[in-house]
Order: C-alpha cells, then structure tokens, then sequence
C-alpha cells in the first residue's frame, strides 16, 4: 500500500512488571426503613488559587531537586463549595444538607485536559493503589488553530472545544462525580482572550477549567505515566509533545514517584509548530528545508536545557543506564506504525518499548511523504497528517538530547496525574497525602 511503513528490525517489548433480606437495619420484621437522601450531584471543579498565566511563553524550566507532589492545588466539590476539610463529602447542589460520602473505593473521580488539539475527560474509580477507568472522551477540537498568527482563539476553535466539554459536563453529571479537577494548557495559557473563554466554558457549561502553568503541566505528565518507566538506576528523560508545548523532564526514578531534577517546557508543539512554519510547497526539496527548520527551532528552544542536562547524560551513557519515555499522540501514532496496526490499539502501545532507531527511521520516512502518501498511512489518516511531521522533528530532537537506545511508549499522561492527584486527596479528609520525597 501506498504510504505504508514497515517496521525496523525487532518488535517492541513490553517493560517488566505492569503495571438484601426483608429484615431492617435492627432487624425486626414490620418496621419500615427510613427513605435514603437522594445523592447529591457534583460538577468540575473550582479552580485553585495558584492558576496558571496566560502571557506568551517562552522556554520554561529550570527548577531542580523539585518534589513532584510540591504545590499540588487544593481541590473542592462543584459549588456550592464546601470547606476545604470537607471537600470529600457529598453536598447536594442548592441545598445546606451534609450527606455521608460514599466508601472511597466507590466514588467517581474525574480529570479534564482541554490542551490546544485534544479535548479529553477521564471518569475513574479508585482500586486499591490504582483506579479502574468507567468512562472516557476525547475529541479533536483544535483550540489553538490560527493562534500563533493572530494570539486570539477563534470563534470556530472556541466552538469546537466548548461542544466537547458539553459532553464532559454530562457525562461527570451523569456518573455522579464525587471529585474532579479541569485544566487548561498552552493554548489558554497563549491567548490574550484565554481567561475570556475560561469564563464562557464556566458560565455555559459549569466546568471549572484551570489555566496551569508549564510546571504544572510536567508535573501531572510524569505523574500520570513514570510507572511505565523501564526499571533501572540513575536519571531518566520523561517528554510530553502536546499541540502547544513540549515538555523535557529529567528525573530520579526511586521507590515511588520519581523526584524532578530538572525541566523545560517550549512552545512547540505540533499545532504551534506546523503553523509557524506555514504551507509547505509540494515538492521534495520543499519538504525537507521545512523539516529541518523545524528541528532548527526545537533544537533552540531546547538549548539551555540541553547544556544543563548534558553532563549528567554522558554519566548515564557511561553507566549504560540511559532511559526515556514519551506521552503524546505523536509517539503512540508511530509506534502502532512500528508494529504494523491497521488500526490504533491501546492496548499494545501502552507501555511498549520500541528502538529508538526504529522511531527515527519513522519519523524521517514520513517527513519525505508528499500529504496524500501520509493520510494513507494506517494510524494517521486525514486527522493527523497535517500535524504528524512536526510531531516527528520534535521527537527527532528529544531523541538528539537524550540519545536513549529504547524509547518507552506512554497512552496516559495529564488526566491519569490529575487523577492520582484527587484520590490521594479525596481518600483523606484531611487533605492530600504526602507520598514522595522532598
């Protein structure tokens, strides 16, 4: 078939270890049971004080020896809102009347991430240290379409994203939402009418969204996806490209959650980064001075990081013990090319490991393709093929910063961290609970 990629030598790998009688309540027959509250309903939520900013950004990072679970914000139930201690009661929308929360293992928690391409809602439920899913959404709505020409989101983008998040508030309606944060990223963040629309979403749909900064946003990714992590000593690269930005976030893996030694986010991603570059002539020659302009400008944007993480990636190399792992469409998409899919299949990428030469070879192959070879390629289709080659000169780059021979493949991210954020707090009325090192 036209367009179509076989893989290189060698499939990938999966990581070692993975993750009523007749009788009352005083049991004489006759007497009638007292008639249950109806359950009180509960929406997104408020956001926290510490949101993010919505100025143009430029390269972000450089806190080192930073605790993960640091500054995680406080989260409370859909107004009216109750105390901060008791953000893990149900309260009925309304209404003054307490009601005694359901058992933690049997409350609903649910995690919006509204990024410049994706809308996408996460419902869970917690299961011992992890939670089983119960409902889930997403949905290609392009927010940040035309921002890095005009700094504004567009009333067509902003149409797009609010029908999504219509159906997010109805789904955390009808699930019965016990807890639930939604966050907004780089294309709010960017746009000088982003707080505008955060006011609209909130007035016509009820959901809370929350601008989080880059930091932030690192955070919740290594949060939500380090446990894919290959097991091994020393430092390890987590990355996140997203539609707006990309995250770099190098890590000491431990007992629990790894512990950040240094980040850097760039507002490149690959909406940010198709459209800087503009149309793209078809030709071959055209093509290929495109794709090297665009690694031109990750390579830059990540310079500073680059310098800073260096000698402590040729001690890694020298140990052998370099590992990398990315969360984003653009390496879940090439590595289902990897394996030859004729159609994406979480359930074989996630948590995949793929040689990185294989991922490189994809990535070059596809910048080369004319439009039409692209939209035929199995995984990408028309969705995908306009913004696939900037996904690849980004990981092209990530791949030169930290030359890892094995690349990790992560379908989880943002909503799987804000998740593991709220059932950490939710399980503990008195607030969240402190499970990394300092």
């Amino acid at each position: 078939m036209a367009g179509s990629i076989p893989p290189a030598n060698g499939q990938g790998a999966r990581p070692d270890g993975q993750p009523a009688n007749g009788k009352t309540a005083g049991g004489k027959k006759g007497q009638r049971k007292k008639p249950r509250r109806p359950r009180g309903k509960t929406g997104s939520s408020v956001p926290p004080k510490s949101a993010g900013k919505t100025s143009p950004p430029a390269a972000r990072g450089g806190g080192t020896h930073e605790a993960i679970a640091a500054a995680t914000p406080a989260v409370v139930a859909e107004s009216p809102a109750p105390p901060a201690f008791e953000r893990a009661s149900t309260w009925q929308k309304g209404a003054s009347t307490w009601q005694k929360p359901l058992p933690h293992h049997r409350q609903a928690y649910a995690a919006i991430d509204l990024g410049t391409n994706n809308c996408r809602l996460l419902i869970a439920r917690p299961s011992g240290e992890h939670f089983v899913v119960i409902d889930a959404f997403s949905r290609v709505v392009r927010l940040g379409e035309g921002l890095a020409q005009t700094g504004r989101l567009s009333d067509e983008a902003m149409d797009r994203a609010l029908g999504a998040l219509h159906v997010c508030a109805d789904k955390l309606r009808k699930r019965n939402v016990h807890l639930a944060r939604s966050v907004a990223t780089e294309a709010c963040r960017r746009a000088s009418n982003g707080q505008a629309f955060i006011d609209r979403v909130r007035n016509e749909t009820g959901i809370h969204l929350n601008i989080i900064t880059a930091q932030e946003e690192a955070r919740l990714a290594v949060l939500g996806c380090h446990i894919l992590l290959e097991q091994g000593n020393g430092p390890a690269m987590i990355f996140d490209i997203g539609g707006g930005s990309t995250e770099m976030v190098l890590v000491e893996t431990g007992e629990t959650v790894p512990r950040i030694l240094d980040w850097q986010s760039v507002p490149w991603g690959v909406v940010s980064l198709t459209e800087s570059i503009g149309a793209i002539a078809d030709d071959p020659h055209a093509r290929a001075v495109a794709y090297a302009e665009m690694r031109r400008r990750v390579d830059e944007g990540f310079s500073d990081f680059t310098a800073r993480v260096t000698p402590i990636r040729h001690a890694a190399q020298g140990e052998r013990s370099i590992r990398l792992l990315g969360t984003s469409g653009t390496v879940t998409t090439l590595a289902s090319l990897h394996l030859e899919l004729p159609q994406y299949d979480r359930r074989a990428v996630d948590g995949l490991i793929v040689p990185a030469d294989s991922m490189r070879d994809i990535s070059r192959r596809l910048s080369t393709m004319t439009p039409a070879e692209r939209i035929a390629v199995p995984c990408i289709g028309r969705e995908r093929s306009d913004l696939v080659v900037a996904g690849c000169a980004i990981l092209e780059s990530i791949l030169d910063i930290w030359p890892a021979e094995r690349l990790g493949i992560a379908d989880r991210g943002i909503r799987e961290g804000i998740l593991r954020s709220l059932m950490a707090t939710g399980a503990d009325p008195r607030g969240p609970r402190k499970t990394e090192a300092a």
